[in-house]
């Protein structure tokens, strides 16, 4: 008998059958990834159904022309403007954040995610026609590039705004997000793609832009509160009029900031004392003279004429109130005081609040305080003194904002680095900055502080060799990223001396430039001033 026998062929090797094993739980994931989607997509359509299905009476015409009103971004711009128009340094933060962050999210969904998925529109058979009012969009569908906007100007004003401003934003965000559901344009998925990639570029800003805390901490002073009377008597109001301004406050047409906050106290505070600067008087004096007859004594105007009110709230020992009124305000606006209705709140509230001081006095002086030079903010040599100067001479021209722009493209491009000493090592400085207290920020001129006082002194400088990395620095220092310039040294002290071999030091203080001897030491009064704030807080 003749048997067959089968040939079986030689056994498949080890990589053949991990490739096997590989490309069959390829597959099953595949699998299981096609019925997760389309279990989600079948969802997305149940629920673009139900909402089509919806009737919410007087939303049929609401609705629809709010989602029109946010063609091209136009609703979430005019009320970028509006905000910006305010005045306030917290909405213009918040307007510009929330219109960057629309310029980052807007081509992400519109050129890259809609051509990647190409989804196309819902079927509109159950919408009624009172909501489809407009032609439909014919672009795809996913994500919504509508929501993406809505989401990321919300998102950026809630980093910047309070929740007064804030809140009815992330409102009208979220009612067109639902609008391009309701009226045909979109599947709810495509909204919930929208708003995510709108909320992270807001997020994303953070990294070029950090967020700044709305109030620096201050430790509540000892001995509790200040007696305050409900109209002002015993608050004596020095006022600078010229504060802010770049020409004669009597020939303005518009009412400058110091001249608003004054309005605003002599109708609050009918008996508190006002004592108006002119431009020929003895700051000092007048200062001196108001604080003798001051329980608090108050200064309206901006940094330069607070930083002369605290040498003498130091000298005599009185709580300061600080009322905003010039360009800037930034010992203002850190101690949570944007606005004179903000600065007699704090009055009323009578809470008092103690805070750095530091000073720069010559290494030669003795331990008497009278030839200390103090500064609340910060203060600056090399670049940023021509960069004064040159706002100077061109700001009665040209006004204060354009001066100080022109002023720093002619500086950065012809300032050449100072020869000096310091803390006994010799550098060629290009930019300096000492701080009172920690800066947040990474720029040239840093803003906001997380507390007023740590008892320290924030130094940084950019120093250079031979050759000056302009185009460079200019670009860091435009971008607020200070620390990528070659040369940049960043750190924290109590003290430092600085030596000038080649003679006298300019030095601009609070953004007041004035002359020093050549050889200087800063230092810190730490807690030293008293001053009155809407909020305080103890030290951990």
């Amino acid at each position: 008998m003749r048997l067959n026998h089968t040939r079986r062929g030689p056994a498949p090797s080890r990589s053949v059958i991990r490739r096997r094993r590989r490309a069959a739980q390829e597959s099953r994931s595949g699998l299981l990834r096609i019925g997760v989607l389309r279990r989600l997509g079948r969802a997305d359509r149940w629920a673009f159904d139900r909402v089509a299905a919806a009737r919410l009476r007087g939303l049929e015409y609401v609705l629809p022309r709010l989602s029109r009103s946010a063609d091209h971004g136009m609703l979430w711009f005019t009320t970028a403007g509006t905000l910006g128009l305010t005045g306030h340094p917290r909405l213009r933060r918040a307007a510009l954040r929330g219109s960057i962050a629309i310029a980052v999210a807007s081509p992400a969904v519109n050129i890259l995610g809609k051509q990647a998925f190409r989804r196309k529109r819902p079927v509109v058979d159950l919408v009624p026609p009172i909501r489809i009012r407009w032609k439909l969009p014919t672009s795809h569908a996913f994500p919504s590039g509508h929501t993406a906007s809505a989401a990321a100007f919300a998102t950026g004003v809630a980093l910047e705004a309070p929740a007064a401003v804030a809140v009815p934003v992330a409102a009208t965000a979220a009612a067109v997000a639902f609008a391009r559901v309701y009226t045909g344009a979109h599947y709810p998925g495509d909204v919930l793609a929208g708003a995510g990639i709108g909320a992270l570029a807001a997020v994303g800003t953070r990294m070029v832009w950090p967020a700044r805390p709305p109030v620096a901490r201050v430790t509540r002073a000892e001995g509790g509160n200040v007696q305050v009377t409900p109209d002002g008597r015993g608050l004596v109001a020095v006022v600078n009029l010229g504060s802010g301004t770049a020409g004669d406050a009597d020939a303005r047409i518009v009412p400058g900031r110091a001249e608003v906050a004054l309005a605003l106290i002599e109708a609050e505070l009918p008996a508190a004392e006002i004592v108006r600067l002119d431009p020929d008087d003895d700051v000092d004096k007048v200062f001196a003279e108001a604080a003798e007859r001051a329980a608090v004594l108050a200064v309206v105007g901006g940094d330069g004429t607070v930083n002369a009110a605290a040498r003498t709230a130091l000298r005599h020992d009185v709580p300061l109130l600080v009322v905003p009124g010039g360009t800037f305000d930034h010992f203002a606006r850190a101690l949570g005081v944007e606005s004179a209705a903000q600065a007699i709140a704090a009055y009323r509230n009578a809470e008092v609040g103690r805070v750095d001081v530091s000073y720069v006095t010559p290494l030669a002086a003795g331990p008497d305080r009278d030839e200390e030079r103090l500064f609340l903010n910060t203060a600056s040599f090399g670049a940023y003194t021509e960069l004064v100067d040159r706002r100077e001479r061109l700001e009665r021209r040209i006004g204060k904002w354009p001066a100080l722009a022109v002023a720093a493209v002619r500086t950065l491009r012809h300032s050449e680095p100072v020869e000096l000493t310091v803390d006994g090592r010799r550098r060629r400085v290009w930019l300096a900055f000492v701080g009172n207290c920690a800066f947040g920020s990474r720029g040239a001129a840093p803003t906001w502080r997380e507390r007023l006082d740590d008892g320290r002194l924030d130094v940084r400088m950019i120093t250079t060799g031979r050759r000056v990395p302009r185009v460079r620095a200019v670009a860091a220092i435009l971008v607020g990223h200070l620390h990528v310039t070659p040369g940049y040294r960043a750190w924290r002290a109590t003290g430092m001396e600085i030596v000038s071999p080649d003679g006298g030091l300019r030095l601009a203080r609070d953004g007041e430039v004035a002359p020093l001897p050549p050889a200087v030491r800063f230092g810190k009064h730490a807690g030293a001033l008293r001053v009155l704030c809407p909020f305080t807080s103890p030290s951990p």
